[in-house]
């Protein structure tokens, strides 16, 4: 399996950033998304700023590619990318959903207000019209006040004013009714029987284990209680007790679920903010590293801050009054970690290449020394190879002192230079072979030479200029010997030959010397 470099690391820590970032978009839009705009635009900026990162990231990378295969790139595409397409369907849904209930909502609420608007006028008619009339307009109050009854929400805005003119004109028109008694006591046991069934149906939800749902049923129940015409006076207080009594029993069981719900958002919010210090924590221990941090830490802290991501969206909704702000440090600290740790990547990226470019610079210089060396060969040129020698082993030194590179381009880089290195210490090896072959053979030479002068020494004159030679040869073997100053172990050879070769010279000289001395006797 073929090792990922740095940059693919980098944008595989990014896409997985940005993939978490659609999984909670796509958790947010199933549920009221009248009620996560903060979160939706959240989620949306941290995406396109690690998109935008990623980007540059791919295209630093394709352009170092390009450049290091001679080839040039003056307009470079981005690859089409499939996290970026989903984030733009989810936030396209996002905005779609919320349009349509919003004109929904409004069209509804508009229309409602139209028609409470038009039974208004219409009670207010009937509420202005003469005594006499009424018993003619009652079945249609009784019309208006079921349709009434029907319609929908309208504008909050509206609902007060609209409610107190059709409670105003409402008991203008019962105040006519009152005229006729007989017509307002048939009313009054018409509204005692539905008032009645209201009451029965309130105490019928007592046993509806969904308290929600019973709450809602019971708030229906009030605005219906409240549409409904007055009953007898003497029947007004009991029938009201018994309408309040059950409905608080309701009241209390719906405070006390949502103080069990309050008591959970509690315990969800110490969750989360148990789960931000843990996020924290790990964070400061990696950051507070510096320098020796390395990447298989980043990696093991990732996977740890990943499993807290996980643990989050189990859990659920904090109280409302800390549910965002929650959000918000939550957030922060994820942004806080993958900042850092891809700053971090990013800084490692441009060490690495900073140091590939150091290395390369120095395979040159190993490479334009033993071409140089070469060329001086070929042309017969003195060459100071101690010099030589001296340069590369400090560009070995520095080649160390070098941190790493990207593993693809490490061992080609080093196999370069070592070639080159290798080059020339085996160049310098065989040149000082040749060396001491041909010190043995002037050596040689010169001991036959020696020995034919011998030969043809028979008178003291020849004994003198043998004696004469000898000490001259003595005297420049000894200045030579000085020249021999490295202490490695080719050159400490060559000074013992030398040494060697003066004490014999010496021993000749001191047998030419008793023969002169007996020649002079």
């Amino acid at each position: 399996m073929q090792p990922q470099s740095k940059s693919q690391i980098i944008d595989r820590y990014m896409s997985e950033q940005r993939q978490q970032l659609v999984e909670e978009l796509k958790t947010l839009i199933e549920q009221d998304v009248t009620a996560v705009k903060d979160q939706v635009e959240h989620i949306k900026n941290q995406f396109y700023r690690l998109y935008h990162e990623e980007l540059e990231v791919a295209k630093k990378a394709a352009m170092e590619a390009a450049e290091a295969a001679g080839q040039l790139i003056e307009d470079w595409t981005p690859e089409v990318d499939s996290l970026e397409e989903q984030l733009r369907a989810l936030l396209a849904e996002y905005k779609t959903k919320k349009a349509e209930i919003a004109e929904a909502q409004a069209k509804e609420q508009a229309e409602n207000l139209r028609r409470k608007q038009q039974i208004i006028e219409e009670v207010k008619t009937l509420a202005e019209g003469e005594a006499e009339s009424v018993m003619g307009n009652l079945q249609r109050m009784r019309e208006l006040q079921a349709e009434w009854k029907s319609i929908g929400a309208v504008p909050a805005d509206k609902l007060s004013d609209l409610r107190k003119a059709y409670q105003r004109y409402q008991e203008q028109f019962y105040d006519l009714v009152k005229i006729n008694i007989e017509l307002r006591d048939l009313d009054f046991k018409k509204n005692l029987e539905m008032k009645t069934l209201l009451c029965e149906a309130v105490e019928r939800l007592q046993n509806n284990e969904n308290i929600v749902e019973a709450s809602r049923a019971l708030q229906q129940l009030h605005d219906e209680w409240a549409e409904i015409g007055p009953v007898a006076r003497e029947l007004r207080e009991d029938l009201w007790n018994r309408f309040k009594e059950a409905s608080t029993v309701i009241n209390k069981k719906h405070q006390a679920y949502f103080d069990e719900l309050h008591a959970k958002e509690q315990e969800n919010l110490t969750k989360k903010q148990a789960i931000i210090e843990q996020i924290k924590t790990i964070s400061e221990s990696v950051l507070q590293a510096e320098g020796k941090v390395e990447a298989n830490q980043w990696d093991k802290a990732s996977e740890q801050i990943q499993a807290l991501q996980t643990e989050w969206r189990t859990i659920g909704f904090a109280p409302k009054k800390y549910n965002q702000s929650i959000y918000d440090e939550y957030r922060a600290a994820c942004d806080a970690f993958f900042n850092a740790k891809t700053a971090y990547f990013k800084d490692l990226r441009e060490q690495l290449n900073s140091n590939l470019q150091t290395k390369r610079t120095l395979i040159e210089r190993a490479q334009g020394a033993f071409a140089k060396l070469q060329a001086a060969q070929e042309a017969n040129e003195t060459i100071q190879w101690n010099e030589l020698a001296e340069q590369f082993r400090t560009m070995q030194v520095e080649w160390k002192a070098v941190g790493v590179v990207s593993r693809k381009y490490s061992d080609e880089l080093w196999k370069q230079f070592s070639a080159a290195c290798d080059q020339f210490f085996n160049a310098m090896r065989e040149n000082k072979k040749v060396e001491r072959e041909n010190y043995q053979k002037r050596k040689e030479a010169a001991k036959a030479q020696f020995a034919k002068k011998l030969e043809h020494m028979n008178d003291a004159q020849k004994l003198y200029r043998m004696r004469d030679n000898l000490q001259q040869e003595i005297k420049t073997a000894e200045n030579n010997i000085l020249f021999f100053t490295s202490k490695s172990k080719t050159a400490n050879k060559l000074v013992d030959d030398m040494q060697r070769k003066i004490d014999e010279l010496k021993k000749q000289l001191a047998d030419i010397q008793e023969k002169i001395n007996q020649a002079e006797e």
